[in-house]
């Protein structure tokens, strides 16, 4: 770099017009850097990058909202049954975005509606949004993404497995979890083990339903279909889909639920058939709500670090503006991990 480009160097502050000058790029490929568009290819971006980190440039609230049009809102936006998984997320969003300028703004939506995508256009559109967090099951809609990137709008997913490059996604390793589940329900000695599934257009359902199969196979278990059910990830098609279970002959003396909120419903199912928790039947679930730990007994669970996710979702989202590769952020990996408490225990041939 020559001394008559090092602009920010010289004590005057840095512009926009410096940083595409120097990277030998338009005034709109900086644009779409610092806001995150995902059509600029990665060796552009690098540079650009690397260019605000070298001459110190910090874009300008006001100019940069005038500039681009968009507000100083982040959209949260959800199609999600569990109201404490939301509550968690949107507080992980904030923390994210505290000390930022920057607010959020929250939109839920039916993901099976027939106005789904116009009902999303007008709201990023309307609140010219300066980006967009996406947990499941809206993260999984390929139909949603199109749309953001011909709004130029941009986005972080969050998903199970990584369905996007790196700079826009949270990948929460979904299966590594549901497998530690199989294989401590698997040391207590239950071998007639049943599993909850969620909804079958959430990703989730599938992917923690195979880490739980292949959790199972490490212990030279099969999960019998018959012990199957599917689930909403509410409460009340926990309850009814553990009814269904318990009615079988045999039935099951173990339930690992793809949720917490399905993992209380089958108490209440439990409870109604006098059936005790976790005597007659050990109950998992999934996730490490705070309600896990305020029912009694205390719920197994695996724990999805919710807020974490939402944290780390809003500092992807501001990484361009604070001169950062969000592909390079230096985050942890998401791991899931299984939280032992009372609502699982070995069978009575196993106990010590």
């Amino acid at each position: 770099m020559t001394d008559d480009q090092r602009t920010s160097k010289t004590g005057k502050r840095a512009t926009i017009n410096d940083v595409a000058r120097v990277a030998q790029v338009s005034k709109k490929t900086v644009s779409r850097v610092i806001n995150q568009s995902p059509f600029v290819r990665e060796e552009t971006r690098e540079r650009v990058v690397a260019v605000i980190a070298e001459l110190d440039f910090t874009p300008d609230a006001q100019a940069r909202g005038l500039a681009f049009r968009r507000s100083f809102l982040v959209g949260l936006i959800y199609d999600q049954p569990s109201p404490n998984y939301v509550v968690n997320m949107q507080q992980g969003v904030l923390d994210g975005l505290k000390g930022s300028g920057l607010e959020l703004v929250v939109h839920p939506c039916l993901r099976k509606s027939e106005t789904l995508l116009q009902d999303i256009r007008t709201f990023v559109e309307r609140q010219k949004l300066f980006g967009v967090i996406l947990p499941p099951s809206i993260s999984e809609d390929e139909g949603v993404i199109q749309l953001l990137r011909d709004l130029d709008t941009p986005y972080v997913r969050i998903a199970s497995v990584a369905l996007d490059d790196a700079r826009s996604m949270v990948v929460t390793n979904d299966s590594v979890g549901a497998a530690e589940a199989a294989r401590h329900l698997a040391a207590l000695g239950h071998t007639r083990v049943a599993f909850i599934s969620g909804p079958p257009w959430f990703r989730s359902s599938a992917v923690r339903g195979d880490g739980f199969r292949a959790g199972l196979a490490e212990s030279g278990l099969t999960l019998d279909e018959a012990y199957v059910a599917v689930g909403g990830y509410t409460f009340e098609s926990g309850a009814e889909c553990a009814a269904n279970l318990l009615a079988l002959d045999p039935p099951p003396t173990a339930i690992f639920t793809g949720n917490d909120e399905m993992a209380l419903g089958v108490f209440k199912a439990a409870r109604d058939l006098g059936l005790d928790i976790p005597r007659d039947l050990s109950v998992v679930g999934f996730d490490d709500l705070p309600m896990a730990s305020r029912v009694w007994p205390n719920l197994t669970s695996v724990r999805l670090p919710i807020r974490d996710m939402g944290r780390m979702a809003a500092e992807k989202i501001l990484a361009p503006m604070r001169g950062m590769d969000p592909a390079k952020l230096d985050q942890p990996e998401v791991r899931p991990s299984l939280v032992v408490r009372e609502s699982a225990i070995a069978l009575p041939s196993t106990r010590a």
